[in-house]
């Protein structure tokens, strides 16, 4: 069975940080691009970041650039999201994705480009 295990989510003051990680089973994503997105209550889900397969190429949000890096390690078919200086507008469950296409040259920033997805994981920036 394949899976996206989100974990590192739960409660922060704003200014703090914050690190996400995402344990994919069931296969190996080494040849996906993998991406976080977010979901805060009563918006749509939206691109929060990218990397690709070799983790050469990442695609960050516009609003978020700056204060995310995402990051993945092949060998633990795990990606990270380390986010600073959070604000409390970052309230959201966050979801990992794995792209549905292999070996991209660019990683998606689409989310109906992305088969595969986690159940989340909830974070909270109290102000």
């Amino acid at each position: 069975q394949v899976q996206l295990v989100e974990s590192g989510g739960g409660l922060v003051q704003a200014g703090g940080s914050m690190r996400l990680s995402c344990a994919a089973s069931g296969r190996s994503f080494s040849g996906n691009a993998m991406g976080w997105f977010r979901q805060a209550p009563g918006k749509e889900r939206e691109f929060v970041a990218a990397i690709s397969w070799g983790g050469r190429s990442t695609y960050y949000a516009d609003s978020l650039r700056g204060r995310l890096t995402i990051s993945r390690d092949n060998a633990k078919n795990t990606v990270y999201l380390q986010m600073n200086s959070l604000k409390p507008e970052d309230t959201a469950v966050y979801y990992c994705a794995a792209s549905s296409s292999s070996y991209a040259t660019r990683p998606t920033t689409k989310r109906d480009e992305y088969g595969y997805w986690g159940q989340g994981t909830q974070v909270t920036v109290s102000s």
